[in-house]
């Protein structure tokens, strides 16, 4: 009797544990894994994590990104531009949406971002990009973060024009 109760709580267990999290896992190791290529400048395993129909949106309403587009311009950035980036107090969270303009799988990412450039100079951002998840693959990315502050960082300075013609 008491091996059929532990082979009932065993199934039992088994049951309670459905595919939907099982795929939340799965994904949440996907955005993980694309997270440290990004910050180890590893382009092939960016590559095999984005669909190859990606879409990246962001940061500012204009920025709209391919696969191929967005890999050119991490390559660029990384050899040129960056000398490191880490995302540091990251966090990560799935969300399914049952409805909208895109529903589907999503991991949302919150994170504060350590950009140090090859000029010496470095920015942190608060930043929020949410990935939308089909078949094991990237298939688009929404990017939130403040370019203003960044720029600010960087020693840019920000004039209002109107004040130079009073």
């Amino acid at each position: 009797m008491k091996k059929i109760s532990i082979l009932a709580l065993a199934v039992g267990f088994l049951m309670g544990c459905d595919s939907s999290s099982a795929t939340q896992e799965a994904n949440i190791k996907l955005i993980e894994s694309y997270i440290s290529s990004v910050e180890n400048n590893d382009y092939d395993t960016m590559e095999s994590l984005l669909a190859d129909n990606y879409v990246g949106i962001g940061p500012s309403v204009s920025d709209t990104t391919t696969k191929e587009l967005a890999l050119a311009a991490w390559k660029v950035n990384s050899e040129e531009l960056y000398e490191s980036i880490k995302y540091t107090k990251s966090r990560v969270f799935p969300i399914t949406v049952a409805g909208g303009d895109y529903p589907g799988e999503w991991v949302s990412n919150f994170a504060l971002l350590s950009v140090n450039y090859k000029n010496g100079k470095s920015v942190e951002l608060l930043a929020n990009t949410s990935y939308k998840i089909e078949n094991g693959k990237i298939i688009n990315s929404f990017t939130f973060y403040n370019e203003a502050d960044a720029l600010e960082q960087l020693d840019y300075v920000f004039i209002d024009l109107n004040d130079l013609n009073q």
